[in-house]
């Protein structure tokens, strides 16, 4: 038995509860989404949506071809006790949203009167009018011919902060708010601006970044999670949205304490997650309640963040990598215009390695040490290269001049497996057959190919003992790393297209021998290094012929006072990133190229003046940086 002090909640007053509904809605876009949404939940499969002025007095019409309005008292009659929500109850509304039985209430933000007209299920047309902040309703019998089915709504005369709201505003707004609503109904939405003159379609909002296939699965025990995420350029996305059945709930996650943090705070990730079990917010419509539920959509998420961290890791390592070549580029410009003002005979390039010694350094097995022109690996802590040089084509001619009859020769050859000799003193007779497949050779193995040149390849498939196999080998080419094309992408004979900037690229080619259990397959790849010009052409038999501007990477070194040191042996410059410089440089793109830049320049002044003055050398420092920076751009 219940003591006077317990009982059961009540509403003392009816219509202020109702107004406070009302008024919890304060988004006018959400209102007509919410007008909107009732049309797809009544099947139609078109609806309009009319923005005019009669009389002087601005309206909105939302007109579809659903199935209408059953019982026009039993709406005005029963605010918060929705028809849908019993329908879910009981199983018959598979993908309705509403529930709450308040969306019409949401006129009172957009303006003064609605008027429904619809027919009810005698088939009379009836129309259903409401006055904002009225507690009465008037149910009549319509006047006006309405042969086809479904609900006119109309609201007039538009608040006036409603009236400024443009044919595209909506239109953006219910292609977002609505996305998967509309993708999955397949209804049609046309919004008819007659004050701008215009008719927009409204379709599901696309996401222009690239879009995450393998995303590991998101599971919840509390019901469905749907993960579709793209990676685009920071600050050019919207956010991950937060969607519930298709309908948008949180525009932006972030707005969460729970997802404020990366990767949904990086600047990279745009998309939607949506997950039909979270609990949304009655009044506005326009968020989520923070129960157990939401809790296990967190928790669901756990392996898609690690999943995003390493992808958003991948991409900055190559905008990094991509800017640092970019740099290089614009500063091996602006030096050899500055060269060409200055005295040839007092300036020159830095030493590159060149092809003598890079089969100097080759390790005797194919392998190259050092790559002619490309990039290399310094030890470091945070390591970003790019490199460029005017080396000559000594190494290229060198390896274009191998013939089939050097088939043991190793410089200048790609070997797929080169760990096995052929035994000494073996000979080929002419009446032994070639053995299965075992390795693929690619000549040249390395070469240096100018912007937008060409570079023939050759692919030779050998068995164990070096013979070559001439019949029954399918050779098939990819480009694994890099820009540029290839003729022909299988057959023995390839030609490399190179793209229009510096780059280094690496070609496979793969040989494929017999079918099912029997079938081998080997690869083998070739290093290009495509260069640009530092020097004129006039020079190629002058000593600057085998130098260049070699490459640079970064370290970070705290409490070390050098900026910046040049390595001959490695053909690299490298940048202290700790040096107090480069951290206040690096605030801003420009004044981080000019400083790399100045370092550069100082670089090539130690290295051409070497035993100058302190005063010579600040002299020779003044003069490069005038005319370096004068040409960077």
């Amino acid at each position: 038995m219940k003591s006077a002090n317990q009982g059961n909640l009540r509403i003392g007053d009816h219509w202020n509860a109702i107004r406070i509904i009302a008024l919890s809605q304060n988004n006018p876009l959400k209102a007509i989404a919410e007008f909107v949404e009732n049309s797809i939940d009544a099947k139609a499969r078109n609806i309009s949506i009319v923005r005019g002025k009669r009389k002087g007095e601005q309206y909105l019409k939302i007109i579809d071809d659903g199935e209408g309005v059953a019982d026009f008292k039993y709406l005005a009659t029963h605010i918060g006790a929705s028809i849908k929500r019993k329908l879910k109850e009981k199983g018959e509304a598979v993908g309705i949203q509403g529930e709450f039985g308040i969306g019409l209430l949401s006129f009172w933000t957009v303006g003064e009167e609605l008027v429904l007209t619809s027919k009810a299920a005698d088939g009379a047309v009836k129309r259903l009018h409401l006055v904002k902040d009225n507690p009465g309703y008037t149910i009549r019998d319509s006047r006006e011919l309405f042969e086809q089915s479904g609900t006119t709504l109309h609201i007039a005369p538009l608040l006036s902060g409603v009236r400024m709201l443009s044919g595209e505003k909506m239109q953006s707004y219910l292609a977002s708010e609505l996305r998967d609503r509309i993708r999955t109904s397949g209804v049609s939405i046309r919004i008819i601006d007659r004050s701008a003159r215009k008719e927009l379609a409204v379709e599901p909002r696309r996401f222009n970044g690239q879009v995450l296939h393998d995303l590991p699965e998101a599971r919840s025990p509390f019901g469905e999670v749907i993960v579709e995420l793209y990676l685009t350029a920071p600050g050019s996305g919207a956010g991950v949205s937060l969607y519930r059945h298709g309908t948008r709930v949180l525009p932006d996650i972030t707005t969460t304490e729970a997802f404020r943090r990366p990767p949904w705070t990086s600047g990279y990730v745009e998309g939607i997650i949506d997950a039909s079990f979270l609990q949304l917010t009655p009044g506005t419509r326009d968020g989520v309640i923070y129960d157990e539920a939401f809790d296990g959509l967190v928790e669901s998420l756990k392996d898609v963040e690690a999943t995003l961290k390493e992808a958003i890791e991948e991409r900055r390592r190559a905008e990094e990598e991509e800017a640092s070549r970019a740099m290089l580029r614009r500063i091996t410009r602006a030096l050899k215009e500055a060269f060409e003002m200055l005295p040839a005979d007092e300036y020159g390039w830095l030493g590159v390695r060149g092809s003598a010694s890079r089969r100097a350094s080759s390790n005797g097995d194919g392998q190259e040490a050092t790559s002619d022109g490309g990039s290399e690996t310094a030890a470091g802590d945070d390591t970003t290269q790019a490199s460029a040089t005017d080396d000559g084509y000594a190494g290229d001619q060198a390896a274009q001049e191998l013939s089939d009859g050097n088939e043991d020769a190793a410089d200048g050859i790609a070997v797929a497996d080169a760990s096995h000799q052929a035994p000494d003193g073996a000979q080929r007779e002419f009446f032994e057959f070639p053995g299965p497949l075992y390795r693929l050779d690619i000549r040249p193995a390395s070469a240096t190919v100018h912007v937008a040149g060409r570079r023939k390849l050759h692919a030779l498939a050998r068995d164990r003992n070096k013979r070559t196999i001439d019949a029954g080998i399918d050779i098939s080419w990819r480009i694994e790393l890099g820009d540029g094309d290839l003729t022909t992408y299988s057959g023995e004979f390839a030609t490399y297209l190179a793209p229009p900037e510096p780059e280094l690229a690496v070609v496979v080619a793969t040989a494929t021998q017999g079918e099912g259990s029997e079938r081998i397959q080997v690869e083998a790849r070739c290093n290009l290094t495509v260069t640009a010009s530092l020097v004129g052409p006039g020079a190629a038999q002058s000593p600057l012929a085998r130098q260049g501007l070699p490459g640079y990477t970064y370290r970070y070194a705290p409490g070390e006072l050098w900026r910046s040191c040049y390595s001959s042996e490695q053909s690299l410059i490298t940048v202290n990133t700790a040096h107090p410089d480069f951290v206040f440089a690096s605030r801003q793109s420009t004044t981080k190229l000019r400083y790399v830049a100045r370092l550069f320049a100082k670089e090539i002044v130690l290295a051409n003046f070497p035993g100058a003055s302190k005063e010579e050398l600040l002299e020779r420092m003044v003069e490069l940086g005038l005319y370096m920076e004068q040409n960077l751009r």
